[in-house]
């Protein structure tokens, strides 16, 4: 059953002092950063993160970018600036040869999360080289804190109907294992919902207890609702318990959220 909410916090069910993971392809940067904007309170800071590799923010994205090794220095940062910026991106340095920065060693982000000044930590904790759909290399990724309470596994809609391989899907061989699917097979529903679903998929590693709410992404126009309604149909298929919601939306748009679909 859809429904329709304006916000992350009510699509995703965020609350005060969660520490949230993105995992997965399409849109997880851009979604990290419109969850911020909209998770900033007067009196707390919203830290933004990752455990990998990202590409530097605009100053669109995030009012302040602080780079350090030093731990005692970060939450000396966010002890004495991070209220009256509301918004911090952290990244231990600028990697020269990619251009991309280095992310913070999840033990650290779970230090962060007891700072009282902080409300909310956004992670993203792996990458897809800009594929929207990608399957995890589990001996490397993805890389989420112990006391991460949600993981949202992102998939661009626009995958569908492009073929198993790499210039579409990241890690598309390991993708091609996962669902059964040949090389150049055509990506359907069914193979979203098999990758986010699958024990050794998109948002394997997830904490036990935590909450898995995958976000369909690139909703651009309402013809694509339909298809997207699928997705959800077909996740819902595949996980009796467990997964109770899907969320549709485009994360570059305002508001970023579409629908709702529960189980």
């Amino acid at each position: 059953m859809p429904r329709t909410e304006d916000t992350c916090k009510e699509a995703f069910r965020i609350n005060a002092g969660e520490v949230i993971s993105l995992v997965g392809g399409g849109g997880k940067t851009t979604l990290m950063f419109a969850m911020a904007r909209e998770l900033m309170t007067p009196e707390k800071v919203v830290i933004t993160t990752t455990t990998t590799k990202i590409f530097p923010p605009s100053s669109t994205d995030t009012p302040c970018l602080f780079l350090s090794h030093d731990v005692s220095e970060i939450v000396g940062f966010i002890e004495q600036k991070g209220k009256a910026l509301g918004h911090i991106t952290l990244a231990d340095e600028l990697l020269p040869d990619s251009g991309k920065l280095k992310g913070l060693d999840a033990d650290l982000i779970e230090r962060l999360a007891e700072l009282e000044s902080v409300i909310n930590i956004i992670v993203e904790a792996d990458g897809a080289s800009h594929r929207s759909l990608k399957a995890p290399n589990r001996d490397l990724e993805p890389v989420i804190p112990a006391n991460s309470s949600l993981t949202i596994p992102v998939v661009g809609i626009d995958v569908l109907g492009c073929e198993m391989r790499e210039e579409y899907v990241f890690r598309s061989d390991i993708a091609s294992g996962l669902t059964g699917m040949e090389m150049g097979d055509i990506v359907s529903p069914s193979t979203i919902a098999t990758l986010i679903t699958h024990p050794l998929g998109i948002a394997w590693n997830s904490p036990g207890d935590a909450r898995i709410i995958p976000f369909i992404n690139k909703i651009d126009e309402n013809d694509l609702l339909p298809m997207a309604r699928i997705v959800a149909a077909k996740i819902f298929e595949k996980t009796p318990a467990g997964i109770d919601r899907v969320v549709l939306g485009h994360a570059g748009r305002q508001p970023p959220i579409a629908e709702v679909i529960f189980k």
